[in-house]
């Protein structure tokens, strides 16, 4: 298989294996040149830097990893309801009053959207992938005249003819299994279809390559994933815990040791649906949290970050997908030439 993929027209690497882009702190430049030279395909994620801090990264990682890898952008979402937030922001005082801390403002931001695609185009990056919603098509042409491919990620059939109608190359199909947020644009819910019957739908409607991701740790979910019509699998959750991977101590610790035995998928951390251990504060506040992203996130970051830095597990935002019980402390190249020779 690999040899096959190889000459895949879409991503020039030997393994069908990709790094996901892992924002907020585990993607590091020696996470991604670890997967390019064990043969996969790596990412740089822009998420929660700004352009500057992106710049560097994106310079960064091509000196140790060579040319060849991929950047992720958010896309802006809308406004949430401020009533709803200032309410959520009142159910959070007891936990802000409990950590010595103030909660955070509730900014509406776009993470810099329009600056990071500029620097996507001067670094002339090999491929800019696209979460939380669709690049306009004028977008997709600009990043084409640079040579750059591009790759949207979708959770819906609806989803994905948006994101070829718009010309992405290449789809980032997104199970329910998937660790992290839920890159969903055109449906507020929850999505609960399976990584393999979504690769089903999708590939009869479309000939784009597709990518698959959600909760992939073994050979087995890789070659399942492929055999549903994807033409590499996307690895999370599986490198949160290698040395190369920028993951907190406390993140780590709380994916090895299974204090908490359940993943859930809520808003209450950032005000999109996500997927993560399900701890104390997920489970208290999932049911109340509203649709406003990213003013949860800033919200709720001061008790996130003071919980951190008191050890306690029982409040951040600990991602993982389903099959996070398969994690290892192994090396980056370890658990991708072992899910590549799993196949």
């Amino acid at each position: 298989m690999a040899p096959a993929f190889r000459h895949h027209a879409v991503l020039p690497c030997e393994l069908p294996i990709v790094q996901a882009p892992l924002a907020g702190g585990p993607s590091t430049p020696a996470l991604t040149a670890a997967v390019t030279r064990a043969g996969g395909y790596g990412f740089v994620a822009s998420g929660y830097l700004s352009a500057a801090e992106f710049t560097a990264a994106v310079r960064t990682t091509r000196e140790v990893a060579g040319p060849i890898f991929g950047v992720n952008v958010f896309v802006p979402s809308t406004p949430g309801d401020r009533a709803e937030i200032e309410a959520y922001g009142r159910a959070l005082e007891p936990d802000a009053e409990r950590l010595g801390v103030a909660l955070g403002e509730p900014r509406f931001e776009d993470d810099e959207y329009e600056a990071k695609l500029e620097v996507a185009k001067a670094e002339r990056v090999h491929l800019v992938s696209f979460v939380f919603g669709c690049p306009a098509s004028d977008v997709v042409d600009q990043l084409h005249a640079v040579d750059a491919l591009v790759a949207v990620t979708v959770t819906t059939a609806p989803e994905a003819e948006r994101a070829v109608g718009a010309g992405s190359d290449v789809l980032v199909v997104q199970g329910s299994e998937a660790g992290g947020h839920q890159g969903g644009f055109l449906d507020p819910g929850a999505r609960d279809t399976p990584l393999t019957s979504l690769l089903g739908v999708l590939r009869e409607m479309t000939p784009v390559p597709l990518l698959a991701a959600g909760g992939i740790m073994t050979g087995n979910a890789a070659a399942a994933a492929l055999r549903a019509g994807a033409v590499a699998v996307v690895l999370g959750t599986a490198l949160l815990c290698t040395p190369e991977a920028g993951t907190s101590a406390l993140h780590r610790q709380a994916l090895l040791d299974g204090r908490y035995p359940d993943t859930i998928v809520t808003r209450a951390y950032t005000g999109r649906f996500a997927r993560g251990l399900a701890n104390d504060f997920a489970l208290a506040h999932d049911s109340h949290a509203p649709r406003a992203y990213p003013e949860v996130h800033h919200l709720t970051r001061p008790l996130r970050v003071a919980a951190s830095a008191a050890g306690d597990s029982s409040v951040p935002n600990l991602w993982a997908g389903t099959g996070w019980r398969q994690i290892t402390t192994d090396p980056a190249a370890t658990v991708v030439r072992r899910v590549a020779s799993d196949l």
